[in-house]
């Protein structure tokens, strides 16, 4: 699904088909590199896989997907520029082609670092996009947090466990986690739960 959806949308804007395996090489490259695992393909194929669910939603669909697509292809655990430098690679590659919202497109991707509520509803539902994974069933979430753990390997535990507490605070702190009404009703309660468990086994 991955593949052919970035293909087919791609194709609206170039007609060049190396160019296209040349972008969906790097993104397959980028998400399923070793040291990568819950920012994988898979959590494209997840956020792709409800975006279905409101899509009649969104202003403008392939600003979203581009953003999603694009939106952790540069991810080195514990640094503070993933998403800006995530945002100009996307540039780099989709400069290339007619698509013209590139300007809209960083600013959502670079909307995934710090989650905050947008003016803008299509970001909001790329934000919720990207947290769909707190929302799932306990053993999902758990599976979810070993797999964060892996990926900052690097650092010791109590380094880990001080960043993941201040994480889990500041979004339990929130009046909502989630920011549009669908998002909410059917994943804010489960997340809710998952986030404050985890925090206690700390």
């Amino acid at each position: 699904m991955l593949k052919a959806s970035f293909y087919n949308m791609m194709s609206a804007y170039t007609s060049n088909r190396k160019y296209i395996d040349h972008c969906w090489q790097e993104i397959e490259l980028k998400y399923s590199h070793r040291s990568r695992y819950y920012h994988t393909l898979a959590h494209l194929e997840m956020m792709l896989s409800e975006l279905k669910n409101v899509l009649s939603q969104v202003h403008h669909q392939d600003t979203l997907r581009f953003a999603i697509y694009y939106h952790d292809i540069i991810y080195k655990p514990g640094r503070s520029d993933n998403e800006a430098k995530s945002a100009l690679r996307f540039e780099e590659r989709i400069s290339k082609t007619s698509f013209k919202f590139i300007k809209e497109c960083k600013a959502q991707i670079e909307a995934t670092k710090e989650h905050k509520r947008s003016t803008d509803k299509d970001t909001n539902i790329l934000l919720d996009l990207d947290l769909l994974i707190l929302g799932q069933t306990p053993e999902v979430y758990e599976s979810y947090c070993k797999n964060i753990r892996k990926e900052f390997s690097a650092f010791p535990n109590f380094l880990y466990r001080k960043g993941r507490k201040e994480f889990l605070e500041r979004f339990l702190a929130l009046d909502t986690i989630y920011k549009v009404n669908y998002f909410r009703e059917k994943f804010e309660e489960q997340a809710r739960k998952n986030l404050q468990r985890e925090l206690e086994n700390l």
